[in-house]
């Protein structure tokens, strides 16, 4: 059996990654944090990926495949911390991939990198920019790591590398930023904006992870889930309220708010409540003949109160 690596295997995407992986692989994992309860059959090293100590793990396990979830996506750490786990935990991670036999590595990137803008197409494709940090600096590591996983690709061929984009992720065990907005009860929205959004289930990004890795994935590929729907349905269906404020009221607001640690986004996440990010998934599902297993009542669902 072909051993796989999970950075992030301690998160809710990475267990439930595990769980579908092991039918076929021997998996390990790292993370900045334990794993309690882990099966026995997986080994986890509590490591950071910018520590020494991670190329050892790497040596010891040798793992053929590596699949890369570990960042920090929330904005509770200072961001040139966040800033620097990602982009240079990214980069140490890729060099390390040349120079012990990784044979295919998987990078779990995001829509967002797209950003969100007013004259965004509908249904964007892989070769739309990366725009994000035009308006939303906060997110900027995000794009770089994107970027640098995309120029790997190019710079190694021999190394099978797959970047995946996927829509607003949703789920019992992922804490994305748009399940703790949709969380709330009262759900701030931008007065005068409606954007479509898309969503897809935690297990469906586990299930298009194992699909890369079964194809041998080469390339920068979107993952979409069952469908679109406006952001106050979303909001609706996962049983909250939408609370319309003025712009002009809203930016000050949130900055305030994010300053004092009140909310967990900043005001530049706005934007994406403004204007639509929709994407194309086509690429991906020619490749793979991926169906997303769960609908989107099933995925409001899996977040309703």
């Amino acid at each position: 059996m072909e051993k796989v690596l999970i950075t992030g295997i301690s998160g809710g995407q990475g267990r439930l990654l595990t769980r579908r992986l092991l039918e076929n692989y021997e998996v390990c994992g790292v993370d900045r944090v334990s794993w309690d309860g882990h099966p026995s059959d997986v080994a986890v090293h509590v490591v950071d990926l910018r520590k020494k100590r991670f190329e050892d793990v790497i040596r010891t396990e040798q793992p053929t495949v590596v699949v890369h979830m570990g960042f920090i996506r929330h904005f509770q750490v200072a961001e040139r911390v966040r800033h620097d786990v990602n982009v240079r935990g990214t980069k140490q991670l890729l060099d390390h991939c040349v120079n012990h036999g990784v044979q295919s590595l998987v990078v779990l990137s995001s829509s967002y990198v797209y950003g969100a803008f007013p004259e965004n197409p509908y249904f964007m494709d892989e070769d739309a920019p990366l725009s994000a940090s035009r308006s939303y600096p906060e997110i900027r590591d995000l794009v770089e790591v994107d970027t640098l996983a995309s120029s790997f690709l190019w710079r190694y061929p021999q190394i099978r590398t797959c970047v995946l984009r996927p829509v607003n992720v949703l789920g019992y065990f992922v804490h994305s930023m748009i399940g703790r907005y949709l969380r709330e009860t009262r759900v701030p929205t931008v007065m005068g904006f409606d954007p479509m959004m898309q969503f897809i289930h935690e297990e469906d990004i586990s299930e298009a992870i194992a699909l890369a890795l079964e194809q041998g994935l080469q390339g920068v590929f979107n993952v979409t889930g069952p469908g679109e729907v406006p952001l106050h349905t979303a909001i609706r269906e996962t049983g909250g309220t939408p609370l319309s404020m003025p712009e002009l009221l809203m930016r000050p607001l949130f900055a305030r708010a994010f300053r004092w640690g009140l909310i967990p986004y900043p005001a530049g996440a706005i934007d994406y409540l403004k204007y639509p990010i929709t994407i194309s998934g086509e690429r991906f599902v020619e490749a793979t003949n991926f169906r997303p297993l769960f609908s989107l009542e099933e995925i409001f669902q899996s977040l309703r109160r």
